[in-house]
Parts: C-alpha cells; sequence; structure tokens
C-alpha cells in the first residue's frame, strides 16, 4: 500500500501522523510519500530528520491539495493508494481492514473509515453529491428564508449517524483508499479544484465507472478536522472559486450562472455586514473583488 501525505504548515500533527504510521508498518508493506507543500514550520526538516523511512518530496511552492496529492501519487508504486491528511493518526488494524474490504468486494472502488475528534465523538463527514439546490441554498440567505427545505439535510447525510457501514456517495479525502490503476485511470484529482470540491468530483467519476465508495465504520482514525486550512488565509476566496470549477464541470452553464449569483448575494450580505461593523473600505473592496473574480473566471 502506498500513502500519500500531504504536508502544509502542519508540523507537530504531520509528526504524531507519521508516527502512528510507523508503529503500524509491520501490518503490511507501506510506501510512505511525505508531499510538503512549501511549509515555513520545518515539516520538511523534521520528516527527514526523524522519519527518514519515508519518502520525502520537497514541493518549492503551494501547489494546493489537488496538485499536491497528484505529484505524491506519481511516486507510488504499490497496487493500492491512500490518501491521508496530515492531521489524522492511524491506530493499528486499520490499514488492513480497509485493504481487505477493498480485496473481497470488487464492485466497490473506493472505501473511506469513520474519522473521530480526539474526544472519540464521531465526525459526520460523509456527502450525497451537490445538487444545483445545494448551490443555491448553502451558506446564502436562503438557506435561512427557507430553514425547513429538504435540499440541505440530504446533502448533509443529516439521517446517517455515521456510527455504521454503509455505500455512500462521497466521503471526505481525508483518508481514502483505492486501487492505484483505478486513481491513475482517472486522471487523480482534477488541480482545477485547488482546495475544495476535488474529493467530490473524484468520487463522482468512480461513481460514473459505475463502481460504489464504502464507508467502513469499523475502521476508525482519529482526524484533527480542519487544522490546516483553518490557517489558510484565502480560505474563502478559494472556495468560491472551487465551487464554480465543480458547478461548471458537473452542469455547465446552469451551474457557471447559478454560482456566479450566490456568490454575488453572499458578497453583498458579507459587504453590509462589514460595513455596518465599521470596518475600514478595504475589507468590503476585498469582497467585492472576489465577485469579481467569480464573474470573469
Amino acid at each position: 500500500m502506498s500513502i500519500v501525505v500531504l504536508s502544509w504548515n502542519t508540523q507537530d500533527l504531520l509528526r504524531d501522523c507519521l508516527a502512528s504510521l510507523d508503529a503500524v508498518r509491520g501490518e503490511l508493506p507501506l510506501q510512505i510519500i511525505v508531499v510538503d507543500n512549501a511549509s515555513e514550520d520545518g515539516s520538511a526538516d523534521m520528516v527527514a530528520a526523524e522519519f527518514p523511512w519515508a519518502e520525502l518530496l520537497r514541493n518549492p511552492v503551494n501547489d494546493g491539495y489537488a496538485r499536491g496529492n497528484n505529484l505524491g501519487a506519481e511516486l507510488a508504486t504499490a497496487p493500492l493508494l491512500m490518501l491521508l491528511n496530515s492531521d489524522t493518526e492511524v491506530p493499528p488494524g486499520v490499514l488492513p481492514m480497509l485493504r481487505d474490504f477493498l480485496a473481497e468486494h470488487p464492485e466497490h472502488g473506493g472505501v473511506a473509515p469513520l474519522l473521530h475528534h480526539a474526544d472519540g465523538t464521531v465526525q459526520r463527514s460523509c456527502k450525497t453529491f451537490p445538487t444545483l439546490g445545494v448551490a443555491f441554498f448553502f451558506d446564502t440567505y436562503f438557506e435561512r428564508w427557507f430553514p425547513n427545505n429538504k435540499t440541505l439535510p440530504r446533502y448533509f447525510m443529516a439521517d446517517f449517524d455515521h456510527e455504521h457501514s454503509r455505500d455512500v456517495d462521497q466521503p471526505p479525502a481525508a483518508a481514502f483508499l483505492l486501487s492505484r490503476e483505478l486513481w491513475e485511470s482517472l486522471g487523480g484529482f482534477d488541480e482545477r479544484l485547488w482546495l475544495f470540491f476535488n474529493d467530490v468530483d473524484l468520487c463522482r467519476r468512480i461513481s460514473e465507472r459505475g463502481l460504489k465508495i464504502r464507508y467502513l465504520a469499523e475502521a476508525r482514525i482519529l482526524h484533527h478536522e480542519g487544522k490546516s486550512t483553518s490557517r489558510f488565509h484565502e480560505m474563502g476566496r478559494e472556495w468560491h472559486r472551487n465551487r464554480l470549477a465543480y458547478f461548471r464541470k458537473t452542469f455547465g452553464w446552469r451551474g457557471t450562472l447559478l454560482c456566479r449569483l450566490m456568490s454575488s448575494l453572499r458578497g453583498w450580505e458579507e459587504a453590509r455586514k462589514l460595513r455596518r461593523s465599521g470596518a475600514p473600505k478595504e475589507a468590503s473592496d476585498r469582497v467585492w473583488q472576489i465577485v469579481k473574480e467569480i464573474w470573469t473566471a
């Protein structure tokens, strides 16, 4: 099994992640590939010094989540490929469980474990594929105007407790196992989806091959959710860009127009909040710059 661990300024979490993998290396043959996306916290040097058995790729620039994982996957040599975030910790027994599931269920193209917080609570991380209705309601005025809409509960799988195994549309790529052959035939992540929606798009393309994806609740992995993305100051701008790219790719002109309109509405709302709070004009100008970029993208 080849495991790609993408790192960006998460030195302490990355150390814990690799230590957990070191502890289970005897369970099955592992190729650990660490891609450091131009971290500024010494992560790459830490890996080289403390985990010399890991293959380290020092990316001179932060190429984003999709490109970083694609670079790591190019170095993979094992039949199975696992995408693993640097803010995870893998306990004993989980990797063989995921491997065995794929071996025994050829109708499944991928399998993902249950993710839980440090206190043991389960992360409700699986979703259905986003529809145009999701773009209309999520993070807009309409979500508050129509709190009883059925679109968002369906999207977030509100009726699923995540405590049991089942087939799902899309688990997060924080921990996701598939065959390297399938990954390569799909072309890996779509790099237009720089940070967000790349895992959604990957799972959709797996589904379009007629393959299922399994959420395996018996396999549990600790996930310190959002510790890397929360440090990325351009997260809001990138989310709107990537959402537009995904909906354009999936729904064509309808998705493009809807995302542009919803981003404009969200920008108007945010700019109004900033003005009311007395924030400097430059703050609202930055908001409208994002909206402008969405309309010209």
